[in-house]
């Protein structure tokens, strides 16, 4: 059950909405053509505003539609009603197409856009935003799974197309379709794990400690704070972790479940080093600046990381999304405060269940 609000916008001359009798005129013109879907429509409140017209139809006190008229030539129409589950909609794409040509033609448009139904107030979100803050909706059919744990909120929900999807905190994570994300941290087929010693910071999923693992490393530790993101993981994305968070531990393997930054301190004073530390952790935020708990955090990982791994080893990451220019210089200026220095190089994949293209670091002592 949800609230269907359906978004009309026309472009007309600006001579004609800055004319009352005109504006009046258009108004006539759109209420002739919502009659045609809903009967019983009735103008229920009407102004006269400094900037154009505003004026609002209701029928039978179910459905609202709003009309905007702007003395700068702007004409948007606003229909919004509940829609029951099972029930079919009163606003069909052909319906809204048809309606979208006539109110063109009517109003001479030389411009006009119609948005499908954005659903509100349903119980699974379908919609998320891209790393650049763009609404995107995604083919969400079910909640495989919700519950809350002592540091996030845990969902799996299920996409037609991407099948079951991680989200934590209302951020997409990582979803079956996704072994490019994978591949692209790890640089498969560029870097060599044959016989290396690793460490991934965070990585709750499993996916990529059950990649590595086909490498044929020496021995791979993980450091997962979030006992019920692998839980749910293991039970609802299998076919990305495999048996790794089932089993836990292997000949050559070792979830360990606690505060990454605990341990590598750990390691620091243990002296053990690594070939290469994933860190597989929060993502860059978008800032306009590098302040704040995620940031400081997001040093306390680069400092430490440096601390453990062999002089030849590297620190891989994941980024951001590749339109967030301003955030991804930020880090990269991170990077080069280092001491001892730092050089990095970038890959890049579009990832089917972020539905853009990301970025990914390959860094190493200078």
């Amino acid at each position: 059950m949800t609230a269907q609000t359906i978004l009309f916008d026309f472009s007309v001359d600006s001579e004609r909405t800055t004319d009352t009798k005109q504006r009046q005129e258009i108004a006539k013109v759109v209420r002739g053509e919502v009659e045609n879907i809903f009967p019983q429509v009735e103008l229920a409140y009407q102004m006269t505003m400094e900037d154009g017209f505003f004026c609002v139809f209701t029928e039978n006190k179910e459905t609202m539609i709003t009309l905007r008229i702007f003395q700068q030539g702007l004409v948007t129409l606003n229909i919004e009603y509940y829609l029951e589950d099972g029930k079919e909609p009163l606003m069909t794409f052909d319906t809204m197409r048809t309606m979208e040509l006539v109110l063109r033609q009517k109003l001479h448009s030389d411009r006009s856009k119609y948005l499908p139904p954005i659903k509100r107030g349903g119980y699974i979100d379908i919609y998320m935003t891209s790393s650049d803050e763009r609404i995107i909706e995604y083919d969400i059919d079910a909640l495989v799974f919700e519950e809350r744990s002592p540091f996030q909120k845990i969902q799996i929900l299920h996409s037609k197309t991407l099948g079951n999807m991680l989200i934590l905190d209302e951020l997409q994570n990582i979803a079956e379709s996704d072994l490019i994300y994978t591949e692209t941290l790890m640089g498969r087929g560029i870097e060599n794990y044959e016989g290396k010693e690793i460490c991934i910071l965070g990585g709750g999923d499993g996916a990529l400690l059950y990649e590595l693992l086909k490498e044929k490393p020496k021995f791979v530790v993980m450091l997962e704070i979030d006992e019920l993101v692998m839980q749910a993981c293991n039970k609802y994305l299998n076919t990305i972790c495999g048996d790794v968070l089932e089993k836990r531990k292997g000949d050559n393997y070792e979830i360990v479940v606690g505060d990454c930054v605990e341990y590598m301190k750990k390691f620091v004073n243990e002296n053990r080093k690594f070939d290469y530390v994933f860190g597989d952790l929060t993502d860059i935020p978008i800032s306009g600046a590098p302040v704040g708990e995620i940031w400081d955090f997001i040093r306390t990982i680069l400092e430490h990381s440096f601390k453990i791994l062999k002089p030849d080893g590297k620190y891989l990451t994941h980024g951001n999304g590749t339109a967030c220019t301003e955030s991804l210089e930020l880090f990269e200026d991170q990077l080069r405060l280092l001491r001892p220095k730092v050089n990095f190089t970038t890959s890049k994949a579009f990832v089917p269940s972020f539905m853009e293209e990301w970025l990914f670091y390959q860094v190493s002592l200078a």
